[in-house]
């Protein structure tokens, strides 16, 4: 799963699927509505944390102005009726802008800052040297038509999709933006080389560009109502010039693109590695993930085979089961177990009902085990909007951290009506009803919507807003173990089972991503890690062999992430011995507003900031 705005670099925002969100032209909001970067300077603080403190809030603004959709999706409202400049120009001012303040962060001694400033001076500078990269080397602005999608789609998506203005205010500020959303679509046919264009890239923004009509139906018509007189004009004319220019635009990705789109989707050993670093800011080298990856798949596989004995145990049905299995032995004895969990499961139409009861269960049991406080932030179960299907079967769309009080929503990709029943049956195979317990506990509770709920009380806007995927992922795939260890469902071994095969999917995604993107594999070899190996029906295993071609350096996070968090643990404990408390650990994890890892180990444990 995925969490809907990856916090990296605008620049690498079509890489790491930012999502994108959007108050009336022309405004100048009051100082009250205007985010402070950093925490503030405090009485005893150096002088380099009070140039800091500017500097951060100039980057942060600079920022948020130059990437005004993803602004709207942080929740500041300034630049609600802008959309982003892909042009030529537009690209010169964002290098211009970070390569000058990477000059003006260098001139900062960090090593004086305090600890808090440290590592917010680690994640910008991570940030800036990005954001160059992104642009100078990467490039995604020529060859990845997916950026454009979701720049146009973002700009209505999340200007209406929460209610943190007056729907009339909303609408006046959408309306501006769908007269500027052509230009997207202009620039797009200008920058990408359809020589460069993955044709994977192209297939699948020619099927996402369909749903911007999708958005209109959904967000636009119905409340168009709202306005009236000269705004009410304004937005039909808005909506007809926008559908206009759509309409051409989808000839031009069908006619154009896709038939002379000849890039190649794997990026090679040297890109690879560099976004790597990037988007983990973790010591572990592309090596040794694959190192860890492969010998936890081994591991994993025999705690589940253990299970598979426990279950099948008496049945006549029943493969062999020494004590000692070969390993074609091995395979036979989980699939079989699994046969058993796959067996219950939803029907077509009741995903989304039965996650909900999902939701509630894992809630009440988190409450009851008193794992961590549940924040009263409220979290609404949605279909996935559908200009965003395609990547991931499930997200976490939480606010921005400038908007205090609005839902999180946790989206789940609805079965497609032209799928035949076959395939229908593998979809739910693989999402069964256990399957779907794991997904609303590592959707949402006490996984991303619960951490996201807590990253956003920390006072530093700036962190906030670089907010780590891989904490964030590591966090979510971490509580499926703390969830399996409190009891969760009475210890059901099929769903401690399940809970595995899940886990082998986050492993598996780590040895997928490289193996795709530098080893040159092809879809048999990533097909017989997952199905094989790791035990994923084939309809996941088709969605995630896409997913591995559009994207790079983010399939990772998960198993590294959860690494960390797991090093993490062990390590406090180790330290705090019988005083260990795991509600206590836990929030004071949470506290830091999800910085990678590294980062909070250090602040635990009084590590040295580096």
């Amino acid at each position: 799963m995925r969490l809907s705005h990856a916090p990296l670099a605008a620049a690498l925002a079509a890489v790491l699927a930012l999502s994108t969100a959007g108050c009336g032209e022309g405004q100048t909001p009051a100082a009250k509505d205007t985010p402070t970067a950093a925490q503030g300077t405090q009485t005893g603080e150096s002088a380099a944390d009070t140039a800091f403190a500017a500097l951060s809030q100039r980057w942060l603004d600079g920022y948020l102005a130059l990437n005004p959709v993803q602004a709207t999706q942080q929740g500041d409202h300034r630049f609600d009726t802008e959309v982003d400049d892909l042009s030529a120009a537009g690209r010169d001012k964002t290098l211009a802008f970070a390569k000058g303040m990477l000059g003006e962060l260098d001139a900062i001694d960090t090593a004086t800052l305090s600890r808090e400033n440290q590592i917010d001076a680690a994640i910008l500078r991570n940030q800036l040297q990005a954001d160059v990269w992104a642009t100078e080397t990467l490039q995604s602005w020529a060859w990845d038509p997916l950026l454009y999608n979701g720049i146009a789609s973002g700009a209505i998506y999340n200007t209406m999709a929460r209610e943190f203005a007056p729907l009339p205010e909303r609408l006046k500020s959408v309306t501006v933006r769908m007269e500027k959303i052509p230009q997207v679509f202009a620039q797009a046919r200008e920058n990408l080389d359809p020589a460069r264009v993955p044709d994977v890239h192209a297939r699948t923004v020619a099927a996402q560009h369909k749903g911007l009509e999708a958005l209109l139906q959904e967000f636009i018509l119905p409340n168009a109502g709202q306005l009236q007189g000269e705004d009410r004009a304004r937005l039909d004319a808005a909506v007809a010039t926008l559908r206009k220019a759509a309409a051409e635009h989808q000839t031009w990705l069908d006619t154009t693109l896709v038939p002379n789109a000849k890039g190649d989707f794997r990026v090679g050993a040297e890109i690879y590695d560099r976004k790597l670093q990037f988007a983990l800011m973790s010591s572990l080298s592309r090596e040794e993930i694959a190192r860890r990856s492969e010998a936890e798949i081994e591991s994993v596989r025999g705690r589940m085979y253990e299970i598979a004995r426990s279950v099948l145990k008496g049945r006549s049905d029943a493969p062999a089961l020494p004590d000692a299995p070969s390993a074609d032995q091995q395979q036979k004895a989980i699939e079989a177990a699994l046969e058993l969990a796959y067996a219950d499961r939803p029907s077509r139409d009741s995903v989304v009902e039965d996650a909900k009861k999902t939701l509630a269960m894992a809630t009440e049991f988190v409450r009851a085990k008193d794992l961590v406080t549940v924040p009263d932030d409220p979290v609404e179960i949605i279909l996935m909007p559908e200009f965003q299907r395609g990547v991931a079967v499930a997200y976490c769309d939480s606010p921005g951290p400038l908007d205090k009080g609005l839902k999180t929503y946790y989206a789940i990709s609805p079965i497609p009506d032209d799928w035949d029943d076959a395939r229908a049956t593998s979809f739910l195979r693989e999402y069964n009803t256990r399957m779907l317990h794991l997904l609303s506990i590592h959707e949402a509770m006490p996984g991303h919507y619960l951490e996201g709920a807590y990253s956003a009380r920390f006072p530093s806007t700036l962190r906030a807003v670089l907010r780590s995927g891989m904490f964030a992922e590591g966090w979510a795939v971490y509580t499926e173990t703390v969830m399996m260890e409190a009891g969760y469902l009475d210890n059901d071994p099929l769903f401690h089972l399940v809970r595995y095969k899940f886990y082998l999917r986050a492993v598996a995604n780590a040895i997928l991503d490289q193996g795709v993107h530098v080893e040159g594999w092809d879809k048999d070899k990533a097909m017989d890690l997952m199905v094989r190996r790791t035990f994923q029906q084939q309809s996941e295993a088709e969605g995630k062999w896409v997913r591995a071609q559009l994207t790079s350096a983010q399939l990772p996070t998960y198993f590294v992430g959860v690494q960390e968090h797991f090093d993490l643990r062990d390590a406090v404990r180790a330290k705090r011995g019988e005083a260990f408390d795991l509600k206590t650990y836990h929030e004071q994890v949470l506290s830091y507003g999800a910085p990678p890892v590294r980062f909070v180990r250090a602040m635990m444990l009084d590590e040295p900031i580096r």
